[in-house]
């Protein structure tokens, strides 16, 4: 097998070959077919999350060594099936991987409640994930049904569109929920607008900082859009609503954006954050009984959410974002790309045969 790797922080990743692995016990191997390059794998590559006020999340301490492959939205075919994997998985079954696995035996675990794991396995993050050719599984029951999705963009829904429809649902707490701001037209942000689409109804309206991803957020169907930078942006927004939104969700997580969303807030209101670009953002906690409003924090999304948000993949439901399809070993190129702000939507690597 072929893997684009971490070798050191912050330097570009190398390709490196290994023996292809073998299944134990009720493993799964994958051919990867596509595996989608996420904002956070930036951070990942660069080894830390801001904090904000100069404090650093060090990802070293996180479970990550090197070196490691990054990729957590994965979608290939199986090529290999451990002794107790079970009947229900064959040589050949093309399946989109759900990274977000926990350790399988603490409390959160046992309780279904993986993503609260303190030492999970998650693919790309703590276990080597997607930029590569082949990837162990540690279970069937982490590889779900893509239906007639082009393998391609099945991989995306793994973390782009679970968070999108994890954060979403947790907008649904609302009273008279009519007005949904997303905040940040990224890859995850335009993937939030195809859920908010098949889920929410009543208006969809987009906020970012770069026009372009502002007229192909207008292209895929948001009922309006506004630029944060523009002179006069949150008088407008609150002009046009009525008194504010109902409910924000920031696909970004950087200070402005935060405090964009949140005084875009109607009372009542709550805002859901999900973008991890970091910093931090002064606030005033009195704002919050004033305001009566609600702040949740929403980290990708259930195994069991992950089933509903492809059921109605497979439902015709979710309409395609943008993407486009790179090599594998072109993924210093895309990370470079990504981190200029240059990538609209996603972009794929697809690892070539041999």
């Amino acid at each position: 097998m072929r893997a684009m790797q971490i070798v050191e922080f912050g330097k570009p990743l190398k390709l490196n070959a290994y023996t292809d692995p073998t299944p134990q016990g009720s493993e799964v191997v994958v051919r990867i077919l596509s595996s989608g390059v996420c904002h956070s794998d930036l951070h990942l590559w660069e080894g830390f999350f801001d904090l904000g006020g100069g404090q650093k999340l060090e990802v070293i301490n996180r479970g990550m060594k090197l070196p490691h492959t990054l990729g957590h939205e994965i979608a290939g075919e199986v090529v290999a099936v451990g002794p107790d994997a079970g009947p229900d998985v064959r040589r050949g079954q093309r399946f989109v991987v759900y990274p977000w696995i926990g350790c399988g035996q603490c409390l959160a675990c046992q309780g279904g409640d993986e993503l609260l794991c303190a030492t999970p396995r998650t693919l790309g993050t703590r276990r080597d994930g997607g930029y590569a050719t082949h990837v162990l599984v540690p279970h069937p029951k982490y590889l779900v049904d893509h239906g007639n999705s082009p393998i391609e963009l099945a991989c995306t829904y793994a973390c782009s569109g679970l968070t999108a429809y994890s954060a979403i649902r947790k907008t649904e707490s609302v009273r008279n929920r009519k007005k949904l701001l997303l905040v940040g037209a990224g890859g995850v942000g335009l993937a939030g607008l195809e859920v908010a689409k098949a889920i929410f109804d009543g208006e969809i309206i987009v906020a970012d900082i770069d026009d372009r991803k502002l007229r192909t957020a207008k292209e895929h169907g948001a009922h309006h859009v506004v630029n944060t930078r523009a002179e006069g942006a949150l008088a407008a927004l609150q002009q046009h609503t009525g008194g504010g939104v109902c409910a924000a969700v920031d696909f970004v997580g950087a200070a402005a954006s935060f405090r964009f969303g949140f005084d875009a807030l109607r009372r009542g209101g709550k805002i859901v954050i999900v973008g991890l670009f970091g910093g931090d953002a002064p606030f005033a906690p009195i704002s919050m009984p004033f305001k009566m409003a609600a702040i949740e924090g929403s980290y990708v999304g259930t195994l069991t959410e992950f089933h509903e948000l492809m059921a109605l993949v497979r439902a015709g439901k979710i309409q395609p974002m943008p993407y486009a399809i790179r090599p594998l070993e072109t993924a210093n190129d895309v990370l470079e790309e990504l981190r200029g702000g240059k990538v609209v939507g996603r972009v794929v690597l697809q690892p070539q045969a041999g």
